[in-house]
């Protein structure tokens, strides 16, 4: 048994509309890696019970399941919005949205992320950040405002695979745009955050001012 694995088997199980979100994504969805997966998604559910939120925005829904582990903790009447660029996830995630009870209170946007925030007023309680990694720097710039002092953001895939801190990637824009991002956050007094090695990286952050 490896280590994952134990965190996996000692931690609370996925519901059943996560686990067939699981599968559907693993037999139909290229790139299924890109799932938040069981245990990360048990994290997203914990921190969302914790601060138990009443408005939610997550940029970059892929098949829906990160969206789904933090609408768990939300507050009574709490509403998420998702965005997703692919278009063609469309269908996929409407359909797995269906699985839960929760649906209701998602609401899907498909579009550029940097467009649709433009169209969003605040306050979020809690932002996910998941979306194009070349453009983590303006997703914070633009989520700044819609967040309240004392609100969270999490950043996701923030050692990028150990990518971070190897220079086989100093040309990799993707790998760039995160270093670009971890930097920023490292010098920006607005914030306080801490990275967690989960998987590929989550930060957390809180809005200090």
């Amino acid at each position: 048994m490896t280590l994952d694995e134990y965190i996996s088997l000692h931690s609370s199980p996925e519901n059943e509309a996560l686990q067939a979100i699981t599968r559907d994504t693993y037999n139909h969805v290229l790139n299924p890696h890109m799932l938040s997966g069981h245990v990360q998604g048990r994290v997203l559910s914990m921190i969302s019970h914790m601060l138990k939120p009443r408005r939610i925005l997550e940029l970059g829904t892929f098949t829906g399941y990160s969206a789904l582990c933090l609408a768990e903790g939300m507050a009574e009447g709490g509403q998420l919005i998702t965005i997703e660029h692919n278009d063609e996830l469309e269908d996929t995630i409407r359909r797995n949205l269906s699985r839960s009870s929760l649906q209701d209170r998602i609401e899907l946007r498909i579009g550029d992320c940097k467009l649709e925030i433009g169209h969003l007023q605040g306050p979020f309680d809690l932002v996910f950040i998941d979306a194009d990694k070349r453009e983590y720097c303006a997703y914070l710039d633009l989520v700044y405002p819609l967040v309240p002092v004392g609100g969270f953001i999490l950043a996701d895939n923030t050692l990028w695979d150990g990518h971070i801190i190897d220079s086989a990637y100093d040309k990799d824009k993707q790998t760039l745009g995160l270093r670009a991002f971890n930097d920023q956050l490292k010098e920006d007094d607005r914030f306080e955050q801490v990275i967690l090695p989960l998987r590929d990286g989550l930060t957390l952050i809180r809005k200090v001012r």
